[in-house]
């Protein structure tokens, strides 16, 4: 993996009257450094990171990848040793699990019958799938677990997008995943994000956001499924505005200031009560 000290990337480094102009060796760590921040990412958002082109971006991965730093796949990049099971699906749903079960029956109570329902890959979201196969919807959905989930359910339909697999997400992603979303109409969206202030909605990782962005598209309903932790917290990037959403459902101890505001913007906001699972 590549090493620089602060001294030498401070010697790589000079500036013009205009941009400052990065030696290659440097642009190289900021990438290397801003995908084990995000894991993954596109070539337009990498090249917006360390201000440069996309092509340029390219030859850089090239060499990282050469070197075993990264891997590239189609559309961008992924780190290949991340410092941390931050991201994995596993890890991530084991927090605030009583939360994310309360959100997910509370949720599913908000669908219909025989709704087709855009599930994104977010663990709170999955906790919502659990409860939802007794409404018989149809299902889309870009999450493996949610997609495992209904493997042998008899009475739903599951559409999975096409896509590059990210094992630790459990997600598919990529430009088939997002052309997939494109071209879908369903009655309802059920998202999830990495944090929701008055500014908006924002998220960790470009390459779900383009995705998540075309789902919030296809959808008549837009619901986003948050547990208080989120509230009042900015993630890397930002997703949307807070007029793509209708409804949010978060649990008990959600900033009651915050919920107020967010109904005062016109979204409803639903709060479930939180019970131990034991």
């Amino acid at each position: 993996m590549l090493e620089y000290s602060s001294t030498n990337i401070l010697q790589n480094i000079s500036y013009s009257s205009n941009i400052g102009h990065v030696q290659p060796e440097a642009r190289q760590y900021r990438i290397s450094e801003y995908l084990q921040k995000v894991e993954f990412a596109s070539l337009e958002e990498i090249a917006k990171q360390v201000d440069a082109s996309v092509s340029t971006v390219r030859r850089d991965l090239s060499l990282l990848e050469t070197s075993g730093t990264v891997r590239r796949t189609h559309g961008g990049a992924r780190i290949l040793s991340p410092k941390t099971d931050e991201f994995t699906f596993s890890a991530r749903d084991m927090h605030q699990l009583a939360e994310k079960e309360a959100i997910g029956r509370a949720c599913a109570e908000l669908i219909l019958p025989n709704q087709s329902v855009i599930i994104d890959a977010g663990t709170t979201v999955y906790h919502v799938a659990r409860h939802l196969e007794s409404k018989a919807p149809q299902i889309v959905t870009n999450s493996l677990p949610v997609a495992n989930l209904f493997a042998s359910a008899n009475r739903l339909e599951v559409v999975v997008s096409g896509g590059v697999i990210y094992p630790r997400l459990g997600v598919l992603v990529g430009p088939l995943a997002v052309e997939a979303f494109s071209k879908i109409h369903a009655d309802v969206a059920i998202m999830s994000a990495g944090g929701i202030s008055l500014e908006g909605i924002t998220n960790s990782h470009g390459l779900l956001i383009d995705i998540q962005r075309a789902m919030i598209q296809g959808a008549q309903k837009v619901i986003f499924c948050f547990d208080h932790t989120k509230f009042g917290r900015k993630s890397v990037l930002p997703l949307c505005e807070l007029d793509c959403v209708d409804t949010i459902v978060s649990d008990s101890a959600a900033p009651a200031e915050l919920v107020e505001q967010l109904r005062a913007h016109g979204i409803e906001v639903v709060v479930a009560p939180v019970t131990d699972i034991g």
